[in-house]
């Protein structure tokens, strides 16, 4: 008997049963909808990981997002003529350094799409970011297939990751129209190490990326000379470059000025591009900021190639943008025998 001499009939029982699952079934119905349409859907388990961490393999897909979306507004900015060229400063060679409109709106479009993917990252680039610009750039967090086949998921710290962009590598060859030089680049680095790295060529669409320890879509060219290098090196240095070089190697030593920093990774590499240039080692002598060496140095490490300071120490990607003490890369060559062999450009990069 109920309490108080009231009597529950079958009816009101069932009526308070139904209402009961009513109640339950709106509490649970959001959640459940939300775990079929991750099953339906394939939601990346990273998506849901542990709190505080970022899945490497989904940072890698959306720097390639990033690298060719950044890439979309360079070409656009060139091939409208609407580049609103400036100055920003000089060079510590006291050589001006240009800005242009697609340096800010490539940047723009990077910058927001890795922010909103993983805000919790530490994002440093190039060109300045407006605070006070909320733009959302969406990644529908989808892996390619070509990423999925050679790139495992891999957890890490969200506080140990820098990602470092430069928006357009080359600016004052774009501003030059010389398309051949211009990249954008994404760089990953785990606690200073760089460990993903993505050069993106905008005016043929070509794309590089790799990953220490994981796979690549590029690889390196089947031989190398060693006795007497081509040296890629920037076009207002190869009068520095050449002098030591043909000294040390001897007067077949070829000299490719050229611009841009990704260009001349992507030289050292197999690289299907008929305005490739090809060479065998990437000398650069002076200050040259972090966001434009970083991807390659990625590249490089995942093929098994070097870049290091002329001096040979590994360059680190936290604390300041800059890296003081010059540049030399190479792959498949006894690099320590390189950096013995000229030593006098380490003092060159100083100056």
């Amino acid at each position: 008997m109920a309490p108080m001499g009231i009597r529950l009939s079958p009816l009101g029982m069932a009526v308070f049963c139904l209402l009961g699952l009513g109640v339950l079934y709106h509490l649970y119905s959001g959640f459940l909808a939300g775990r079929f349409a991750f099953f339906m859907l394939g939601e990346p388990e990273a998506a849901r990981g542990p709190a505080g961490t970022v899945d490497l393999r989904e940072l890698l897909a959306v720097s390639v997002e990033a690298a060719v979306r950044g890439g979309e507004e360079v070409r656009r900015v060139r091939e409208g003529n609407v580049l609103n060229e400036k100055a920003k400063g000089k060079t510590r060679e006291g050589a001006e350094e240009k800005l242009t409109s697609g340096d800010l709106l490539s940047n723009r479009r990077m910058f927001h799409l890795l922010r909103a993917a993983f805000p919790g990252v530490q994002i440093n680039s190039e060109e300045h970011v407006d605070a006070t610009d909320q733009e959302t750039v969406s990644w529908d967090r989808s892996i390619p297939e070509y990423i999925k086949e050679k790139i495992h998921s891999k957890e890490v710290p969200a506080e140990s990751v820098t990602v470092w962009i430069d928006p357009l590598d080359a600016t004052q060859e774009y501003t030059e129209d010389l398309r051949q030089y211009v990249t954008t680049m994404v760089c990953v680095a785990v606690n200073g190490k760089p460990v993903i790295g993505v050069i993106h060529k905008p005016f043929s669409a070509y794309t590089a990326w790799a990953m220490v320890d994981g796979g690549s879509n590029v690889k390196a060219r089947s031989s190398y000379n060693e006795k007497n290098p081509r040296i890629i090196v920037s076009r207002s240095h190869a009068g520095k470059v050449e002098q030591v070089a043909r000294q040390t190697f001897g007067n077949k030593t070829v000299i490719i000025p050229a611009g841009g920093a990704g260009y001349k990774v992507l030289a050292l590499l197999d690289v299907p591009e008929k305005n490739q240039e090809e060479a065998d080692v990437y000398i650069h002598v002076t200050y040259i900021k972090k966001w434009d060496i970083c991807a390659g140095n990625a590249v490089l490490r995942a093929l098994g190639g070097h870049m290091t300071t002329l001096a040979g120490e590994e360059i680190s990607y936290t604390g300041s943008d800059g890296n003081e003490g010059g540049l030399i890369a190479s792959i498949n060559m006894n690099h320590k025998a390189l950096i013995e062999k000229l030593p006098n450009l380490e003092k060159t990069s100083h100056k």
